[in-house]
């Protein structure tokens, strides 16, 4: 079933308050920074001039070609193949549950997921012949469920899209897709796997100093012991309660409410996180599915979480595409990176869908990472290069760079204003942060940088 979004950056997101500041403020804001409201001043990257010190580092004073160079090393030697190349190191780990699908997307092997329209359409599949049902989940904080189906290990994914075609035609009000693997959206410095950018001093919007700050992230597993992380209250969910700190996920949530105490501070800091581990690292089932975002998501619905950062990426999938439909119309924002598919690459999801408010990457220089997505989805731009987040391993701090490090900076700033769901104070969040946008590249709102950028500047050269 298709259904309208409760908001999205068109119609009707107060085009006339957008016209109005457009008109009034926009060549005001182009000679001045960004309002202090909405800046993070980011800790620089080593070997940036004029950085500071770094947590548990000597103050680096190196020159802009070391910077370029340096940044040059986050990336694999084809930026724009990291996602092909995460996919298939998860394919490496787990041959016996992942393939590629015809169009080249990562799913696991044989599996449907399903969300019926009513009782019946759920009881004749569940008799439909060659179909073994895995699991029901039930994914109560949106009042859906959904089923996860076998076929036969000798089926095709030719075969299985097939009958997904057959049952969306059957039941054009249910929800039929491949089970879907999404992954991170950037890379760390000295690592393969995927991750991200900044971090800086807390950004809180004016009027929200007094309001709860909480806030909601689905990505790999948090450490929380790390020094950004230990202020944090955390509550967690998915591997069943156990802790499986990853690189990635430990990242993104330092850029969202890590504080060190001494220099790093993310977009909220020590704020209330509430943190889905839809991966499980180190066990022995494949994660990142689609049920298990779903699943997060529900229990973020349960928990009353406002805003909800997903720094991860892959195809459309109709099972994942209804549940955040659902979340929204709560009132819930979900904010999420474009990726790094580079600039004529087709939409990456779920940042392109309706309501969700996609997130670029800019560098030091505020200029758009080459390897980011564009289109006419992209809200926000936000720092995602030339700077650092936590490290897991050794507990300190490292380069990143990605998309799906300055989607956490976006996030942070609407957590603000958005402690737990409610549709008007969610298009009001998102309105504000908007007001405090710089216009990038073209005037207005453009496919590259959206209405602008937000989340501070990080130091440049001088």
């Amino acid at each position: 079933m298709t259904r309208s979004s409760p908001w999205s950056l068109s119609p009707p997101w107060s085009w006339s308050l957008w016209s109005l500041w457009s008109t009034l403020l926009l060549p005001l804001l182009l000679l001045m920074s960004l309002p202090a409201a909405a800046q993070i001043h980011l800790p620089s990257m080593p070997g940036l001039p004029g950085a500071g010190r770094l947590p548990g580092g000597d103050l680096l004073r190196r020159t802009d070609d070391l910077l370029r160079s340096t940044t040059q090393t986050l990336l694999p030697s084809d930026p724009l193949r990291l996602r092909e190349r995460l996919s298939d190191g998860l394919l490496r780990r787990y041959p016996d549950q992942l393939q590629r699908n015809a169009a080249g997307e990562l799913v696991f092997i044989g599996e449907l997921l399903a969300s019926p329209s009513s009782p019946a359409a759920r009881e004749g599949l569940l008799k439909r012949p060659g179909l073994t049902p895995v699991e029901e989940t039930v994914l109560d904080g949106v009042g859906l469920s959904s089923l996860r189906l076998r076929l036969p290990a000798a089926s095709s994914t030719s075969m299985l899209a097939a009958l997904i075609d057959q049952l969306r035609a059957e039941d054009p009000e249910g929800a039929y897709d491949f089970h879907h693997v999404y992954v991170g959206a950037g890379a760390i410095a000295g690592s393969g796997s995927g991750a991200g950018a900044g971090a800086g001093t807390a950004p809180v919007l004016e009027g929200n100093r007094a309001a709860p700050r909480r806030v909601g992230m689905i990505d790999s597993g948090v450490d929380a012991s790390h020094p950004a992380l230990r202020r944090v209250s955390l509550s967690r969910h998915g591997c069943a309660g156990e802790a499986r700190p990853a690189a990635h996920g430990t990242a993104v949530a330092s850029l969202l409410v890590g504080d060190d105490g001494d220099a790093f501070r993310g977009a909220l800091p020590a704020a209330r996180l509430f943190a889905v581990d839809a991966y499980c690292e180190g066990g022995k089932q494949a994660g990142g599915g689609v049920l298990a975002i779903a699943d997060g998501l529900s229990w973020l619905a349960r928990e009353r979480v406002g805003v909800v950062n997903i720094s991860l990426v892959g195809p459309p999938n109709a099972v994942l595409r209804r549940v955040i439909e659902v979340a929204q119309s709560q009132g819930q924002l979900i904010v999420a990176p474009v990726g790094n598919d580079g600039p004529g690459a087709p939409p990456l999801y779920p940042a392109a869908w309706p309501g969700v408010v996609a997130v670029t990457g800019v560098d030091a220089r505020r200029r758009v990472l080459a390897e980011a997505g564009r289109g006419p989805h992209v809200a926000f731009a936000a720092p995602g290069a030339d700077m650092v987040a936590a490290e897991v391993e050794r507990r300190g701090y490292t380069r990143v760079r990605g998309t799906s490090f300055a989607s956490p900076l976006v996030a942070g700033l609407l957590a603000a204003g958005l402690p737990t769901p409610d549709r008007l104070a969610a298009q009001n969040a998102f309105n504000a942060l908007a007001r405090e946008a710089l216009d990038l590249g073209e005037s207005g709102r453009d496919d590259v940088y959206g209405i602008g950028l937000v989340g501070g500047s990080p130091r440049v050269p001088p």
